[in-house]
């Protein structure tokens, strides 16, 4: 028995070294004719891109703290899951800070009996929040958060292990300023480019989220209130933070997913795939974004997909759909690979415009979407719209040539 031990042992560690060697020799032969190996190269086969119409747009709020975190005030879960209600909001994840809790958010926001809905999906959820930063935890499903909490201080590689054990989809906080997300962005699927109402802070966001896809890294941009503070009962109960809930709460922004159906798992992939746009709150206009790769008259990606260009033009659509679409003039910006390509204006019922260009053959490129134009009125936040200025919403990229396995 010990001989087949030792046999299959010399036979393994032989493998092992042979595979080495091909590896260095490889290495060198390419460093010695000047080949890079990671040149661009192309993509290949993508996978097919997902219907255009099997789905539903679903909108909520990603980013809202509870009295289960220590600084908020008058806002307890049953407050922000009746708001959500009345607003219309299809989906919520309460994200309260875990280290008010030594990470143990299963026995606290999640077992709190007011944690309940039978109109809104709830995600399963909580910020992550460390000395390097904050992230965005959700969730289709319960999960053991204890364990990413722990090894909140330990190495990229270490935190990379537990996420991908846990199964569970994290995002960037506020990736600039205050408490700015400082581990690997390898680490992400998405990254919060627009925290709170106040969307003039949100640059340096946006310039990393550009960093991010231009490098290859296709992460979805989602928004987040990062609201703290309710309505106070009583006078008596308020504190000198009340006043924000008058500009900033539920829904400011909003972040809309194309999801395959009405679950908590199908918003959860939709985020993931970045089918997602984000309007500044639940009544504005929702930004789509679409593609007709042919030329044909009908739209074949939307935004979040990834196509192989072609080498011949590519026709795009915006368009703004809601409600409450307010008289006036958008204007809309196309991003081209983090630089601006072009600005166009649109009004109406349903302000739209077509534009056309062709992505590169070989190397990366994608397109997004910014909309500016008039407010829209959030009654029951009476003080976003002055606070938001003139921000209406904006895309998530279409992308072609992007390695999935990136």
């Amino acid at each position: 028995m010990y001989k087949n031990v030792l046999k299959n042992t010399s036979v393994n560690l032989f493998s092992i070294i042979l595979v080495a060697i091909l590896f260095i020799n490889s290495a060198v032969s390419a460093q010695s004719t000047g080949k890079n190996p990671w040149a661009i190269k192309d993509v290949g086969t993508l996978p097919p891109i997902s219907s255009l119409t099997k789905g539903f747009w679903l909108k909520g709020e990603l980013h809202i703290h509870s009295s289960h975190s220590k600084e908020s005030s008058n806002n307890s879960v049953a407050k922000i899951l009746a708001f959500s209600q009345s607003v219309g909001m299809d989906f919520i994840c309460i994200t309260d800070h875990d280290n008010h809790v030594d990470g143990d958010v299963a026995h606290n926001t999640w077992t709190d009996p007011e944690f309940k809905s039978d109109s809104v999906l709830l995600l399963y959820g909580a910020e992550w929040t460390t000395t390097r930063g904050h992230g965005n935890v959700f969730s289709a499903k319960p999960y053991n958060h204890q364990l990413l909490y722990n090894v909140r201080d330990q190495r990229d590689t270490v935190i990379g292990r537990i996420k991908r054990q846990l199964g569970i989809h994290l995002s960037a906080n506020h990736p600039s300023g205050k408490d700015n997300f400082g581990y690997s962005y390898d680490l992400v699927n998405s990254i919060e480019v627009w925290n709170s109402v106040v969307w003039s802070k949100n640059a340096n966001a946006i310039m990393i989220w550009d960093d991010m896809l231009s490098s290859g890294r296709k992460l979805t941009g989602r928004g987040g209130s990062d609201a703290h503070h309710g309505t106070p009962d009583s006078p008596d109960k308020a504190t000198a933070n009340s006043g924000q809930r008058n500009a900033n709460y539920v829904g400011t922004p909003t972040t809309w997913v194309f999801a395959k159906e009405r679950s908590s798992q199908a918003v959860i992939d939709a985020l993931t795939n970045g089918r997602v746009s984000i309007s500044s709150n639940p009544y504005a206009p929702r930004v789509e974004f679409y593609a007709d790769l042919n030329q044909d008259g009908t739209m074949d990606m939307m935004m979040g997909d990834n196509a192989k260009a072609t080498g011949k033009p590519v026709k795009f659509r915006v368009q703004l759909t809601g409600e409450h679409i307010p008289e006036g003039k958008f204007t809309i910006t196309v991003i081209k690979d983090g630089s601006k390509f072009g600005t166009f204006e649109a009004e109406g019922k349903m302000p739209m415009i077509d534009f056309t260009d062709t992505p590169k053959m070989l190397g990366r490129s994608y397109y997004r979407v910014i909309v500016e134009g008039p407010g829209t009125p959030y009654p029951q936040v009476p003080g976003a719209m002055t606070v938001n200025g003139n921000m209406v919403g904006l895309s998530n990229p279409i992308c072609f040539n992007f390695d999935p396995n990136f």
